[in-house]
């Protein structure tokens, strides 16, 4: 697992809309981190590269990932789940995808799906109006 350092991310904090009363006009609580994954030393390359389509909308076409925050009334929670959920896209981008080797069917398998086939046919073809021989 990478960890990110906290010296890499930045933080920018402003007022939240929604429900809160007067405290939602007075305080900056809500929280958008940046996180500038294109130059960060901190990642390897196939991190880099899985983190950056992993981010999807969040990524700026210059490589900074974007992370907003309101769902806590106080600044420290904001901030903490801003960075917990860039923990967690860089904890699935960390993990390499398992390819699958693609495999033949076996002479037998198809042998066997061919009569099944068949014998589909034949109940299909048993439905129809007798006729008059």
């Amino acid at each position: 697992m990478t960890t990110i350092p906290e010296s890499e991310l930045e933080f920018h904090f402003y007022r939240a809309g929604g429900p809160g009363g007067q405290n939602v006009n007075k305080v900056s609580t809500a929280v958008q981190m940046r996180f500038d994954a294109k130059n960060s030393p901190s990642l390897r390359e196939p991190v880099r590269e899985r983190l950056m389509k992993l981010a999807g909308s969040r990524l700026t076409l210059e490589g900074v990932i974007l992370i907003t925050a309101v769902r806590h009334r106080t600044q420290e929670r904001n901030r903490a789940d801003a960075i917990e959920r860039l923990q967690d896209l860089v904890d699935k981008a960390s993990v390499a995808p398992t390819y699958r080797v693609p495999t033949r069917p076996t002479r037998a398998s198809k042998e066997r799906r061919l009569q099944a086939k068949s014998g589909r046919a034949t109940i299909k073809s048993g439905r129809g109006k007798p006729t008059l021989d």
